[in-house]
């Protein structure tokens, strides 16, 4: 008996040693961050940040070399087509213009003279000279038959003779006199080519006298904004040297690099959602219109561009915004957070779920995308614990599974828009 009860405590003995072996060696569970896969509604959209950018952006500056006098409006003013922004000094082409308005008076005058004055005169001097031809021919005539006749002496018909030279040459004279006053005539041609020169330099003045005075263009919408003011009174002006830069209040428009891998997705119609960096808790509905054919090959984006149908009154040009673009939509789904989907950029993405204490390899398959979250459409169901990626675990692991806390949502996340 003695002998049977040694026996029996050091087999408990050796029982409890094996025990105290398999605690020490035997693989411990490891604690690892857990999501589980539910159901629910998942939007695929694609985030990207741009600018806000006007259909029309102007910029004013002078034509002319001058000193500006005035300067109407500041940077934010409203303006409307045609309004007066800035002034130059305009002693000069004033003068310029006086003096060509002067010189057409003379041109349109010297046109007035030649019809009620020189043209009269030369007709007149016409018939007259046409008269005292007559005369000198009848006085020719008589002192040849008289000369003849022995009356007169030879130098009577020879005066005679000269006086019908200067008759006929006076006649010719006063005709061209007459046709040069005419119209079609060269008296004519020059002053009408005077009246023009005159009031082409009348013209260039007040072309002058206008570029010393800075409008908005006529082309603009019902008002544009003066986004910049680079100019103030004293200061020269310059041509190229942008003074004002105004902003046509026409269309509000985004401009986004998207990832070219995103490319796929993207599609002119696409609704998208808005937000300025300068007011995140204020959201804005857009729209895209257009998506660029090309490729950025230095940064490896395409151009996105889309509209805000209604702008809120804070938005301002070049202000930096990002956009959430819509392009899939799930009301019930298997939804997962994508930091718990392993290779899911390539053809076989899968998961580690938990299963018995242990981490099992499950190959998935993916539907939507949204912002951190993921479809899934094959592989798990509803339910199942998964291994979030950051996790310390590899397939066969013994893990201790640990529900990730659910933290506050970010300020761009809108509900059921984007999980």
């Amino acid at each position: 008996m003695p002998s049977l009860k040694l026996t029996r405590q050091r087999l408990l003995i050796a029982l409890v040693a094996v025990a105290v072996v398999v605690l020490i060696f035997w693989p411990r569970a490891k604690p690892v961050e857990t999501v589980t896969v539910a159901r629910g509604p998942i939007v695929q959209s694609v985030v990207a940040t741009g600018r806000v950018t006007t259909p029309t952006r102007i910029e004013i500056g002078a034509q002319v070399t001058g000193t500006v006098e005035t300067v109407t409006v500041r940077e934010g003013d409203l303006v409307k087509p045609g309004q007066l922004l800035v002034t130059l000094r305009d002693d000069e082409a004033r003068a310029a213009q006086v003096q060509a308005q002067a010189s057409l008076v003379e041109a349109r005058a010297r046109i007035t003279q030649l019809d009620r004055v020189a043209q009269p005169m030369a007709d007149q001097a016409v018939r007259q000279a046409e008269a005292n031809l007559r005369v000198a021919e009848a006085e020719y005539q008589r002192a040849q038959a008289l000369v003849a006749q022995g009356f007169y002496s030879g130098s009577k018909a020879d005066d005679a003779a000269r006086n019908l030279d200067t008759a006929r040459a006076a006649l010719l004279s006063a005709r061209a006199q007459a046709e040069g006053n005419a119209k079609g005539g060269a008296e004519r041609a020059l002053a009408n080519a005077r009246l023009v020169q005159a009031e082409a330099a009348l013209k260039a003045a007040q072309a002058r006298l206008d570029n010393q005075r800075l409008t908005a263009p006529e082309t603009l919408g019902e008002a544009a904004r003066v986004l910049t003011r680079t100019v103030e009174p004293g200061t020269i002006a310059q041509p190229g040297k942008v003074l004002l830069t105004l902003a046509d209040q026409g269309e509000t428009r985004i401009y986004v690099d998207v990832d070219e891998k995103n490319l796929r997705y993207l599609a002119p119609g696409a609704t998208a959602l808005g937000v300025a960096d300068a007011y995140p808790g204020e959201r804005f509905d857009a729209r895209v219109y257009y998506v660029a054919p090309s490729i950025d090959p230095k940064k490896g984006t395409v151009e996105v561009r889309l509209t805000v149908p209604k702008p809120p009154a804070y938005l301002r040009p070049d202000m930096t915004v990002s956009v959430e673009m819509v392009t899939g939509r799930k009301d019930d789904a298997l939804v997962v957070a994508s930091d718990a989907v392993r290779g899911a950029d390539t053809q076989e993405p899968w998961v580690l779920a938990v299963q018995d204490g242990r981490a099992v390899k499950v190959p998935v398959k993916l539907g939507l995308k949204g912002v951190g979250s993921s479809e899934i459409v094959g592989g798990v169901q509803a339910g199942d614990i998964l291994v979030v990626a950051q996790a310390a675990a590899g397939p066969g692991d013994r893990v201790s599974a640990q529900p990730r806390a659910v933290g506050p949502r970010r300020n761009f996340d809108v509900p059921g828009l984007s999980r």
